[in-house]
């Protein structure tokens, strides 16, 4: 089988991961500033990023179903237009509740973008390439993870929060233009619509699978979201030093993100999934252990990003395996639970340092990846028990 997908095709897609991703997660970096500006707390100023999360979860999947009858390259126009308003309103927002409705909005965009450019790069793939392929349209949100963030933290504690939210709706332009000349106009697949949702949600074992998404990514939130907090809470860094923290966390998920692509290709979804979720629990610990010398912190940070953001690609091949023919519900499902994840972790995360301090955060997060090796096990067993019967 050759790959039927025009050549700009996969490129374009993760062009607008990145801006997807660089605008979701925007608010791990200046939390601090936007606090600041608001008179909150860490913690009330992190649950900007709980909104999004918790907006995603609900509406990706209904989005993606009610849309499913629409040409892909309609429904992505549509979201990467949403999604720059939402940056725009965010840039503009006079009050911290007018921000948390803009992050819904941008939730509304991001809900439709991110699963359908899975499921068009996972459709026009050969099933020996598909991992490799979907690492590569992701690869926008961990560029975005290396570049992004970090440039729109260094702005925000240079010039102002609302800058950093300009820059992605600036960004958005030209990337709807490109968009809308890159991808074929009609390209459409099976449609999928509330009913196929409906089973699928009814459906046990594969509900379990996708809901593995929320408990590994939600481990990471737990210390992610606030991890600019615990940098300058426990190694004193200042913008410089949480800036070059979060450029070499981007940089481990550029790494992971092909890391996980070629060793599910290699030895299979389900093991490196395994794998990843022990390394995780063996990793997460030290951060409650901080200060640390700068080289060492930098290297081990490196480490836990390239673990963490291998997990993307090994997850989405181990659900399109499967159930093929009902892919886009699962990968609407899956990316809403990205968001589940994000908004259970970052939650804990705040419920902690608000009954401890950020030095916990490592600690608890370990404690909810044992949770997700668990359930990493009882969802393939139950997987496996299905499609034996």
């Amino acid at each position: 089988m050759s790959d039927p997908a025009p050549r700009l095709l996969i490129p374009t897609l993760s062009a607008v991961n990145f801006i997807v991703g660089m605008g979701a997660f925007l608010t791990v970096g200046i939390i601090e500033p936007i606090a600041d500006d608001f008179g909150v707390t860490d913690a009330q100023s992190g649950a900007l990023l709980t909104t999004y999360a918790i907006l995603y979860a609900i509406l990706s999947p209904l989005l993606v179903s009610l849309t499913g009858k629409i040409g892909r390259r309609r429904v992505l126009a549509m979201g990467l237009a949403i999604f720059g308003l939402s940056a725009l309103i965010s840039a503009i927002a006079p009050t911290l509740f007018t921000l948390h409705v803009s992050r819904g909005i941008a939730a509304m965009g991001a809900g439709v973008i991110t699963p359908v450019t899975a499921a068009v790069a996972a459709m026009l793939t050969a099933p020996e390439r598909r991992a490799r392929t979907l690492a590569a349209v992701f690869a926008g949100l961990t560029i975005a993870q290396a570049v992004g963030i970090p440039v729109g933290g260094w702005v925000a504690y240079t010039f102002g929060w609302r800058y950093a939210f300009a820059i992605v709706a600036i960004l958005s332009v030209p990337a709807l233009f490109i968009l809308w000349r890159i991808v074929p106009a009609g390209l459409s697949f099976a449609p999928v619509s509330l009913r196929d949702l409906g089973k699928t949600l009814t459906d046990a074992p594969l509900m379990a699978a996708v809901l593995f998404t929320a408990t590994f990514l939600g481990s990471i939130f737990v210390l992610y979201t606030y991890f600019a907090p615990l940098l300058a809470a426990d190694m004193g860094y200042a913008r410089d030093g949480i800036t070059v923290a979060l450029f070499i966390f981007g940089l481990g998920a550029i790494a992971g993100n092909y890391v996980g692509g070629a060793l599910s290709d290699r030895i299979g979804a389900s093991r490196t999934l395994l794998i990843l979720t022990v390394l995780q629990i063996v990793t997460l610990p030290l951060y409650s252990y901080l200060p640390l010398p700068t080289p060492i912190l930098m290297a081990y940070t490196f480490l836990w990003s390239v673990i963490g953001w291998s997990f993307g690609a090994a997850q989405q091949v181990r659900l399109v395996s499967l159930d093929p023919a009902r892919a886009p519900v699962l990968l609407s499902l899956n990316a809403a639970c990205i968001y589940v994840g994000a908004a259970a972790g970052s939650a804990i995360g705040g419920a902690v340092i608000e009954a401890r301090s950020e030095s916990a955060l490592g600690l608890a997060a370990a404690l909810v990846m044992v949770a997700g090796l668990a359930h990493l096990i009882a969802s393939d067993r139950a997987t496996a028990h299905s499609t034996r019967s």
